[in-house]
């Protein structure tokens, strides 16, 4: 895949989808950190599981949702925030405390009287279930501009995201002030959680943008698929290693970042548009020399089961794993890749059709990080170019910082940062 060819072909799809087409990065699609895989289970601390009622603890050092295992159903919703001043938007992220707090937990929605509105849509019936709810907020770059007095608390390395070369970003799909990550393991309890917030905080936060995702199941065991059909997460860091966790995803004053910025994580967020027409087109030979990984067993072109680690030092010219293979590009398993290590948890994405007819589905590329540049920036730059490109389209998302934990029941999201 290289020369003139590549790039006639790449011009040609490229006109094919024309204004429909939308997506985002290539990391993370074969699953190409450093560790090896674990199950992800987590919770507000940054250990623990799911109860037996679906319940993740809400208080913690950490937020859920980041270590948790991937709930079934999932929608990132970006906002901008309306509030007008400093004291609306501590009144703001209270609110989002009180109201995640009484979601996650499930229980009777309190009844406002004859007159008033109802409390809750209903749409889960008389009793909110928890069913596995978790709601992760992060902060954007934008939030610290100066209207809300918080310009010098803005975490070091947070930034609006830039374009790679691959992209084709829409602006309407990027950024935020505030980025809500919503998981559960129904769609209806992830609709229901994003309509209570939205009805709550109506007037001090507004919509950016949305978009939906799912996680396959394992099929037929492993590690779940992407859209492409290539295992996505192979290798992910272990989340109940706590010091990998603490070297990996967690931020902490030695780092230069604010004080208050200690127990929270940068997540980068890109949304990619896979053009899957013609990804079913290509030979399953080039297909896995394009991740480098089989796409039955997701093994390694030189293993034999998914876990097996690359023999790269066997294949110094990439005669069995291509050299420009996205997963040999992001990881090349050398003594600095071991720092690129960062915790993805993506989820695909199906959105119907575009304006010509052509399938608009993808994935929600979603990735936890101590330092955004010597991870998800420095692998990004890794797969410029890649062979991948020519079958997606980078279109949106944005980097975000993850709060810290709401510690106890008299905490609130951003206590330490609105000081």
């Amino acid at each position: 895949m290289g020369g003139s060819g590549q790039v006639d072909r790449r011009s040609v799809l490229r006109g094919a989808v024309a204004a429909g087409a939308a997506g985002a990065t290539a990391v993370g699609l074969s699953g190409a950190a450093a560790s090896p895989s674990s199950p992800s289970t987590g919770s507000g601390s940054g250990s623990g599981s799911e109860s037996a009622d679906g319940v993740f603890d809400f208080h913690g050092v950490h937020q859920s949702g980041i270590l948790t295992a991937k709930q079934r159903c999932a929608a990132f919703v970006a906002f901008d925030v309306t509030a007008k001043d400093r004291a609306g938007l501590s009144a703001l992220l209270k609110t989002l405390t009180e109201r995640v707090r009484f979601l996650m937990a499930g229980g009777v929605p309190e009844p406002l009287g004859i007159s008033a509105p109802p409390s809750d849509s209903g749409v889960l019936g008389p009793v909110v279930p928890a069913d596995g709810l978790t709601v992760t907020v992060a902060v954007g770059s934008s939030l610290f501009d100066g209207r809300f007095g918080l310009s010098a608390r803005k975490p070091k390395l947070l930034r609006p995201m830039e374009s790679f070369p691959d992209d084709d970003l829409d602006p309407a799909w990027c950024q935020g002030d505030l980025l809500l990550q919503l998981g559960a393991d129904n769609a209806d309890t992830v609709a229901h959680a994003l309509r209570d917030l939205a009805q709550h905080t109506r007037g001090a936060m507004q919509v950016r943008w949305r978009i939906d995702g799912f996680s396959s199941p394992p099929r037929p065991s492993g590690t779940p698929r992407n859209l492409l059909g290539f295992r996505d997460g192979t290798a992910n860091p272990a989340v109940t290693d706590s010091r990998t966790m603490d070297q990996v995803v967690w931020v902490t004053p030695a780092q230069g970042e604010p004080a208050w910025a200690e127990g929270g994580s940068y997540l980068a967020v890109r949304l990619i548009r896979m053009l899957v027409e013609f990804w079913d087109r290509v030979s399953l030979n080039e297909q896995e020399r394009m991740f480098g990984r089989a796409k039955v067993s997701g093994a390694p072109l030189d293993g034999q089961v998914e876990t097996d680690a690359p023999r790269y030092a066997a294949d110094p010219t990439g005669d069995v794993i291509p050299m420009d293979s996205h997963m040999r590009l992001a990881n090349p398993r050398t003594a600095g890749s071991d720092s690129l290590r960062m915790l993805r948890r993506g989820f695909n994405y199906d959105r119907g059709t575009d304006s010509n007819g052509n399938l608009d589905m993808g994935l929600v590329f979603c990735a936890f990080q101590q330092d955004l540049d010597r991870q998800f920036i420095a692998v990004q730059k890794k797969l410029a170019g890649e062979p991948l490109v020519d079958y997606i389209t980078p279109f949106g998302g944005g980097y975000f910082f993850a709060l810290p934990g709401v510690r106890d029941s008299s905490d609130v999201f951003g206590s330490r940062l609105m000081l």
